[in-house]
């Protein structure tokens, strides 16, 4: 790409990555959340960013242009400047125009941060007791609300309709633990297990309880238990790695764990990736004031992860 530079101001780089992460924001907001798998969901949202990402590109080589037309050639008297702009999806152009757009979006764009936070509904496993689904909605709607205590006696009365109704033990575990009632959190969610083992919200929420609770430990057992049924899981590595960061203030295992986790995340074009980044850089901040640069860049290395 060439242009001949006739201007000496820039491009807001700022309010351009503002205007297209709402446009990208504006394209979420249509992504059907019911009775999908995370990972067509994630590709929605990566689609959503893609779209973008190139306009982005272009945006901030042409907010280059001025300083290197310092030295660019004169044509017919007018510097002339050769920008390069790679369409390759893997190079370092395009994976930080991307980043700069979902960085934005997710603490901008309200329905990236309700899918990020989604958890997977099959609606062929509600239940088909009509009275517990009516309460079960009802539950969901006084969630919406914040109305956690009406939530709850909704919920009891979904599962005592149908003591198999998983999602409605889900519900219960995550009211009661909006209101502090950790114990009950836990046992609503071992509630849901002992109906399908397999249930990934439970098994990823009750190590939150047990952080709430500040029993780091047993935390981490739980994160421990939700890697023997999905091993490998993003969740594992992330969630174990907040718990050494925030509640056992060991800065090393802590970043090595959310190394891990910001790999998958980027494999994943999981906007998730933000949160990992975030958590990494306020590892850094604390191993550079204990003079462990040197550490830090090691466990970087071991998890071979490029941090400028």
């Amino acid at each position: 790409m060439s242009c001949f530079v006739f201007s000496q101001k820039d491009s807001d780089k700022n309010k351009i990555i503002q205007e297209l992460s709402e446009k990208a924001c504006a394209c979420t907001d249509s992504i059907t959340l019911l009775n999908r798998d995370k990972k067509d969901i994630l590709k929605d949202v990566h689609g959503c960013i893609d779209q973008y990402t190139g306009a982005l590109q272009i945006s901030s080589l042409l907010s280059g242009a001025e300083e290197l037309s310092k030295t660019a050639p004169e044509v017919n008297g007018k510097k002339q400047v050769t920008l390069n702009y790679d369409t390759n999806k893997n190079s370092q152009q395009y994976t930080e125009s991307y980043h700069d757009i979902e960085r934005y979006m997710m603490g901008n764009c309200p329905s990236l941060k309700k899918i990020a936070a989604v958890s997977e509904t099959k609606t062929d496993r509600l239940s088909k007791n009509p009275e517990a689904l009516e309460y079960y909605a009802k539950a969901i709607e006084f969630s919406k609300a914040e109305n956690w205590k009406e939530a709850i006696k909704n919920s009891e009365m979904a599962v005592k309709k149908d003591p198999k109704f998983v999602y409605a033990w889900d519900n219960l575990g995550i009211n009661y633990r909006r209101i502090a009632e950790y114990d009950k959190s836990i046992d609503a969610y071992k509630k849901s297990l002992e109906i399908d083992p397999n249930g990934k919200m439970p098994l990823q929420n009750i190590p939150m309880a047990y952080i709430y609770k500040k029993d780091f430990q047993k935390a981490i057992d739980a994160y421990l238990a939700l890697d023997k049924v999905y091993p490998g899981d993003s969740e594992v590595y992330y969630g174990i790695g907040q718990v050494y960061f925030s509640g056992i203030k060991d800065d090393e295992k802590a970043l090595d764990y959310i190394c891990k986790s910001y790999k998958i995340y980027n494999q994943q074009k999981s906007p998730y990736r933000t949160d990992a980044e975030a958590v990494i850089n306020s590892i850094y901040k604390n191993m550079k004031d204990a003079g462990k640069t040197e550490k830090f860049k090691e466990i970087l290395k071991k998890n071979m992860i490029q941090w400028d």
